[in-house]
């Protein structure tokens, strides 16, 4: 039994559907328009239901964006190695295996926080139903997630490229409907619609993938954890710096602050992550992954300001085209989106450090676990006491303080752990390999 679709399977008939063998040629162009459709449709919906609403809405994708680490566990990106490299016949059990890990991981986190909602209501300043929408959202993300890896891992780009741009339409016309005809203005509905379509995105996914329950391995499935577990300790403490900045802001300021600041901070960044993520990236990584680190890692501090100081021009020319946009209730501010431009600026290299010392394994991993360790406390101390104090302006100043503290103790370690070595240091290396 092999991983590959059989025929006449879903994968292949939507594959046909879409243009047979020409549709290969514009899988990165179509996930682009896939990604840009998205975060058009988050803009929509900005704009429609107003900055109160909106608030909630990034409230609860905040929350479950957090919450998401602990569901996936990073066993996205363990497929994304595992699958290629492995033999069709183990494809079916890595499939199975991590699906199943994750649904049961994902279910249990579910129940865990239902009963905690007393607690973790108090704690993070929401009533019950926030909670609950939250949660929901961060399983319907996780399986999304876990799925498209799939699709990746097996290198059926031209397939998830359209999917992805398939079920970006309908949220867009889903909450076009929704505002322009059912005049609806309540966050809910379009947090119903995202956990949709990210199951609908899911259950198609999966419909042509060889799913075999008997191949689940429990020894496999500790293995995968253990592999993405670096990452995920990662990507815990960044989801947590990230993320907790929403929800200080909805205990010190109103929900109308929580909106207007996703938009001055969120969208910016979602369309640099877009550039990145579907663009740049594909370029980068695989170079990164072959350079030497050394090298790598110096000539990104060199070049680091002019980066930080593009990427603040892109963010502050995004920001005038989102406020030309939106409504009076979205502030038009000329230092308010300067502020952000500056974050979004330190944000870019703080993420360019980490993808370079991604790509050494485990040792990258530990240096940039060991950074977090040591500029979090800094950061969130300063998120902490700069929204209490100044609301909204105060969660630009921390975003943009959070990244620099950041920046600052990655950049000093990189440069502490990669020295280039000395011709005495590389012949002792070279001994130490012979023996």
């Amino acid at each position: 039994m092999t991983s590959r679709p059989r025929s006449g399977s879903v994968h292949d008939r939507v594959a046909r559907l879409l243009g047979g063998r020409g549709w290969a040629v514009w899988p990165t162009l179509v996930s682009i328009a896939a990604s840009g459709t998205a975060a058009t449709t988050t803009l929509v919906i900005a704009r429609g239901i107003g900055a109160a609403a909106f608030g909630r809405f990034t409230l609860v994708l905040a929350i479950a964006l957090i919450v998401t680490v602990g569901m996936l566990l990073n066993l996205n990106y363990v497929m994304y190695q595992e699958l290629p490299r492995a033999e069709p016949s183990s494809r079916p059990a890595l499939v199975t295996t991590a699906l199943f890990t994750t649904l049961a991981l994902g279910g249990g986190l579910v129940a865990a926080g239902l009963l905690a909602s007393p607690l973790l209501t108090v704690l993070l300043g929401v009533d019950v139903r926030t909670l609950c929408s939250a949660l929901a959202l961060a399983l319907s993300m996780t399986v999304n997630q876990l799925t498209e890896s799939f699709l990746r891992g097996l290198k059926r780009f031209a397939f998830v490229a359209g999917l992805k741009l398939a079920v970006a339409v309908a949220y867009l016309v889903t909450a076009a409907y929704c505002l322009l005809v059912a005049g609806i203005r309540d966050a809910e509905i379009y947090l119903v619609a995202l956990i949709v379509t990210n199951v609908v995105f899911a259950v198609v996914a999966v419909a042509g993938l060889d799913v075999v329950p008997r191949s689940w391995s429990a020894s496999l499935a500790r293995s995968l954890l253990r592999h993405g577990a670096y990452m995920s300790v990662i990507a815990a403490g960044t989801a947590v710096l990230f993320g907790v900045d929403v929800i200080f802001l909805n205990h010190w300021a109103s929900g109308s602050d929580v909106g207007v600041y996703s938009v001055y901070n969120g969208f910016p960044k979602r369309l640099l992550g877009v550039v990145f993520t579907e663009g740049i990236g594909l370029v980068l990584l695989p170079v990164l992954a072959t350079t030497d680190k050394v090298a790598a890692l110096r000539r990104i501090g060199r070049v680091a300001p002019a980066i930080a100081a593009a990427t603040a021009a892109f963010s502050f020319a995004a920001s005038v085209v989102f406020f030309l946009l939106l409504r009076a209730e979205y502030p038009y501010s000329p230092g308010l989106m300067a502020l952000s431009a500056v974050g979004i600026g330190a944000h870019t290299v703080f993420n360019l450090y980490f993808f370079a010392l991604s790509m050494d394994g485990v040792r990258g991993a530990r240096v940039f676990i060991a950074c977090l360790a040591i500029g979090s406390p800094a950061a969130l101390a300063c998120q902490a006491a700069f929204i209490s104090w100044w609301g909204l302006t105060g969660g630009l100043v921390a975003f943009a303080l959070t990244n620099l503290i950041l920046v600052a103790v990655v950049a000093a370690a990189a440069a502490r752990v990669y020295r280039p070595e000395t011709p005495a240091a590389a012949g002792a290396h070279t001994l130490e390999a012979e023996r």
